[in-house]
């Protein structure tokens, strides 16, 4: 994930100083040097990064700090609220037009991934009872057009396009086809190229003059660091950029685009690309981001992916099982799949307090699950509904069908027998409401944490 490097160095700066009973403006520069060398090591622009570090120290060395009873916990916040300002302060929002349509015009450099996210950004409109219509402005890569009609459909998303007519003659008929079949939002995917040229520019600035675009999202891959930034400071003097679109935050980046982008340019990231799926993008929170990197956690964005990608009726099916004290393994399957909607198991642990620092050498492979199901797969109707059937004999029959071992089916319904034991204490109220609180996953129809094995609980298993 985005920024474990940086958390990580980070983390281990603020944990000299929680070992400390009273800081020193010593002590508190020595942080600082520390987080400055982190945020370059991650690829934060040099001006931003010495900046940051300037505020903190200046801060941090306040009387009210350094005389606090908890002045490691102090800087701790003060350093949250900075992170949080440098990306943004505030989540910022899509400005609507007062009268419809609403244009968006997406652009980029090529393979920033500017196509999939008008897919994606109009897939998350639609979900908010938008009427989006994508239109495929760049006539000049290679099966472009196709491309977008491929992530349209797939997104549920009407598709306008004129072939290789003049994108600034397809962006003024989009607009005009819109206002007469009611799309209350067009999104423009226009070409991107492989550095910035003259007749890019040009062409959005043609665009730009005839159709006047509400928003200007600027997409840009996080992977690329701070040819990112440089290239988001291009566009914004040419094209004055609204916002920006920065994909890639769940591969192995540094993430220093993402902090530094607001402070150059002066624009805010309003979105962020978080996998490959269409579901996959977030609104752009600095606060939650800030706490990420702090290792605080996101359990806020936790819940808001439960409640968008989990089905509600079924939650509240299996949250009335669990009260009838009747888990069984039809259910468990049930619950790997609400799993498996949200997106990667690493992704989910990363938003919870205090794991998400701890993931940078923890190797998570989804395929666990699937090993799981399989293994659910394999065993009888009756099996699922009643596992005190499932002998000896019928566990080698099971490990058979499903290519898994003895010892891994003997885990599996350990772990089942060890879910509905804890179901029976947390039901009888044993145990404190706060640590029973703390085993619950959000919007999971409540499926204890602890009971996904080692990280988060799957139990290990061998390929």
């Amino acid at each position: 994930m985005a920024f474990e490097g940086l958390a990580d160095k980070i983390s281990k700066a603020f944990k000299k100083l929680k070992g400390k009973g009273k800081l020193t403006e010593n002590d508190v520069k020595e942080a600082m040097r520390e987080v400055r060398l982190a945020l370059l090591e991650a690829d934060v622009n040099y001006k931003v990064a010495k900046d940051f570090t300037k505020t903190v120290t200046e801060r941090a060395v306040g009387q009210d700090v350094m005389e606090s009873l908890t002045p490691a916990q102090m800087v701790i916040k003060i350093v949250d609220e900075e992170l949080t300002s440098l990306m943004g302060g505030e989540n910022a929002r899509l400005e609507f037009a007062s009268k419809p349509p609403t244009v968006i015009m997406m652009c980029g450099l090529q393979g920033s991934g500017k196509t999939t996210h008008s897919a994606k950004l109009a897939k998350m409109l639609k979900a908010q009872n938008h009427r989006p219509m994508l239109v495929a402005c760049d006539i000049y890569r290679p099966a472009a057009i196709d491309q977008l009609k491929v992530v349209g459909e797939k997104a549920g998303v009407p598709v306008f396009e004129m072939g290789t007519e003049n994108p600034v003659k397809i962006a003024k008929a989009a607009v005009r086809h819109a206002k007469d079949y009611g799309n209350d939002v067009v999104i423009l995917d226009t070409a991107g190229r492989l550095h910035i040229d003259e007749k890019l520019m040009k062409e959005l600035e043609e665009i730009c003059k005839e159709v006047h675009p509400d928003e200007i999202l600027l997409v840009i891959d996080s992977m690329t660091g701070q040819d990112a930034v440089n290239v988001a400071k291009s566009f914004n003097e040419l094209l004055e950029i609204t916002g920006v679109i920065i994909t890639k935050l769940d591969g192995d980046t540094r993430g220093g685009a993402a902090l530094s982008v607001k402070a150059v340019t002066g624009k805010p990231i309003k979105f962020a690309g978080t996998g490959e799926k269409l579901d996959d993008l977030e609104v752009f929170h600095p606060d939650r981001m800030a706490s990420r990197i702090l290792g605080m956690g996101d359990v806020l964005t936790l819940i808001e992916d439960a409640q968008s990608k989990l089905d509600e009726k079924k939650a509240e099916e299996m949250a009335k099982k669990i009260m009838s004290e009747k888990l069984d393994f039809n259910d468990l399957n049930e619950q790997f799949n609400q799993i498996k909607r949200m997106g990667p198991l690493k992704g989910i642990l990363s938003k919870l307090p205090g794991i998400g620092n701890q993931l940078d050498d923890v190797d998570i492979d989804d395929r666990q699950i699937d090993w799981l199901q399989a293994i659910i797969s394999s065993m009888t109707p009756a099996e699922r509904s009643n596992p005190s059937l499932i002998n000896p004999s019928r566990k080698r029959r099971i490990a058979a069908g499903s290519g898994r071992t003895v010892e891994e089916v003997n885990r599996l319904i350990k772990q089942l027998e060890q879910m509905q034991k804890m179901i029976k204490q947390m039901k009888g109220g044993k145990g404190s409401k706060k640590r029973r609180k703390n085993k619950m996953l959000p919007g999971l129809g409540g499926m204890p944490m602890g009971g996904m094995g080692g990280m988060g609980g799957l139990p290990p298993f061998e390929e």
